[in-house]
């Protein structure tokens, strides 16, 4: 696997906020229609009927309605890693790419059912595996942002066989919670 992973991936997502609106969808019909149904596979499909979406150079390649954007997985990264963010996430994605401070003060839920490639489960900025930053691949799975107070009775072991805290003790702590197996 590359080292652009998962962390890298939303690093990038600042920039989508910034130009989704101002540039041109180019590139072939067939490409748009892979881009919009691999991000759409992050979605359950009732979400992902009225999703909007967009690519890694800022295009929006639908309208949507619902409050969720949902992006293909990344060019750089090999395997599946699409995702669909409400407005929430969109405000943690912006603040952990600029390494703003972030405090969830309402729930905010991503969507992540086509599994990732990767992230440590400790350090929102490792690009690749080492022997001590517990990297883990997830299977199908949600995303939760909540206040600080309502993460601490989850455990942050990712084998534990339910629900974890990722990132724990950082402004961007968020629950996993797996709703499929790992690869």
């Amino acid at each position: 696997m590359k080292s652009n992973t998962y962390g890298r991936w939303l690093m990038r997502l600042h920039v989508l906020v910034a130009v989704s609106l101002v540039i041109p969808v180019t590139g072939s019909a067939d490409d748009k229609a892979d881009a919009i149904a691999d991000a759409l596979s992050a979605a359950w499909p009732g979400m992902a009927e009225n999703a909007t979406v967009v690519d890694w150079e800022g295009n929006v390649l639908r309208e949507g309605s619902n409050g969720f954007t949902c992006m293909p997985t990344p060019p750089s990264l090999e395997g599946k890693a699409p995702m669909c963010m409400d407005s929430e996430w969109m405000e943690w994605a912006d603040a952990w790419a600029n390494k703003k401070d972030f405090a969830a003060d309402v729930l905010g839920i991503s969507y992540m059912l086509a599994g990732d490639g990767g992230a440590s489960n400790i350090d929102p900025y490792a690009e690749g595996p080492t022997d001590d930053n517990e990297w883990i691949r997830e299977g199908a799975h949600l995303m939760i942002l909540a206040p600080a107070e309502l993460l601490d009775g989850f455990p942050t072991d990712p084998d534990n066989g339910g629900p974890y805290v990722m990132w724990a003790g950082t402004p961007y702590a968020h629950l996993m919670v797996p709703v499929g197996s790992r690869d």
